[in-house]
């Protein structure tokens, strides 16, 4: 990676961007402390500038089995058990299409227990996932502190957590609301996901996509991380900093890169639905930046959240996941875990 540092360094523009140089002093935050992009780095965000410099500089990228580029499948467990406004929701829409059956079901998991519960369809979305040939990554929450209400208790999902693992899918953590700049904590929820896991976690993404350049890569290197996967956007789509590849992140204010891999967020699926887009608005924006990844030998993220798929109310959410696994398939792509990109990578490069 020195020397991809070396050749991004000739450029001034593309090592700003790459680097994210106006990341470290930003004047505005939004509401989660997250950076505020400005309207022209939202519309330049399709454009992988920084990768395409790469690419036309020499770099080569292969994947196992000959595979022209790769597809990140990722999914952030923030809800294990329906919120009631989920609920609400799911229920209405199931009325709506005249299911009074799946509209009592919506409410009946509470009674029955929280085994019940329709966010714990892990196996449904591997399931779905091994129908292509792929794998995943599943970020599970360890924290005991939340903004808006209580999550769950990893403990309480042990088995189910294992069963990811046991399978050759990924348990990673999705690090707290309070966590991506504190120290102890990414330290403490990573033990609590170990020992419940009964190995060693190596990827990472921060609840809220909460993040601060650099500091939280420097956190998350000492924490023990192999990789983090939350540097993407969390009210648009795109590349965040130019990268359609993975990649090691350099610190400016140290002078050096830091030891870890960032395989940086590409689409998420409530940021793409965002702005009342149509399912064809979501899926042309979708497609564009899978052939574009795929036109520069890349590597594209996907993150759709669990609870999407025990939602009666988001349907066109499922479906598109859906044409998005198909579509890659038929292009002929590596669909797999960030845990297994990580470790080829690491191997390669």
């Amino acid at each position: 990676m020195r020397a991809m540092h070396d050749l991004l360094k000739q450029n001034a523009e593309i090592w700003d961007l790459f680097s994210r140089k106006e990341e470290y002093s930003p004047e505005k935050l939004d509401d989660h402390g997250r950076f505020l992009f400005a309207e022209k780095d939202l519309r330049n965000a399709s454009e992988p500038e920084v990768s395409r410099y790469l690419v036309e500089q020499g770099m080569e990228v292969e994947f196992p089995e000959n595979k022209t580029f790769a597809v990140c499948l990722t999914h952030d467990m923030d809800d294990i058990y329906p919120p009631l406004s989920h609920s609400l929701l799911s229920s209405t829409c199931c009325l709506k299409n005249l299911d009074f059956r799946g509209s009592v079901a919506q409410f009946l998991w509470k009674f029955r227990g929280h085994e019940h519960s329709p966010y714990l369809n892990f196996s449904e979305i591997m399931d779905l996932e091994a129908g292509f040939g792929a794998k995943s990554s599943f970020y599970f929450i360890a924290s005991r502190e939340d903004p808006k209400r209580f999550r769950y208790d990893i403990e309480d999902v042990e088995s189910r957590v294992g069963e990811v693992s046991d399978r050759g899918w990924e348990a990673g953590l999705h690090g707290g609301y309070y966590s991506y700049d504190n120290p102890e904590a990414l330290k403490s929820e990573k033990e609590r996901l170990e020992k419940v896991l009964g190995k060693k976690v190596l990827g990472f993404r921060n609840h809220y996509l909460r993040f601060k350049t650099p500091e939280t890569w420097e956190l998350l290197a000492d924490a023990g991380f192999g990789y983090d996967s939350t540097f993407g956007y969390s009210d648009s789509v795109g590349f965040r900093n130019g990268m359609c590849h993975p990649f090691r992140p350099y610190n400016l204010n140290k002078d050096r890169e830091i030891d870890i891999l960032e395989i940086p967020l590409t689409v998420m699926d409530v940021a793409l639905f965002k702005a009342s887009r149509s399912f064809e608005e979501a899926w042309r924006c979708t497609k564009d930046l899978i052939d574009t990844t795929a036109g520069f030998n890349g590597v594209i993220t996907l993150l759709w959240h669990n609870f999407v798929f025990g939602c009666s109310f988001r349907k066109d959410w499922i479906k598109l996941y859906e044409k998005a696994l198909q579509y890659c398939s038929d292009k002929g792509a590596w669909m797999t875990s960030g845990e297994e990109i990580y470790r080829w990578w690491e191997n390669k490069f």
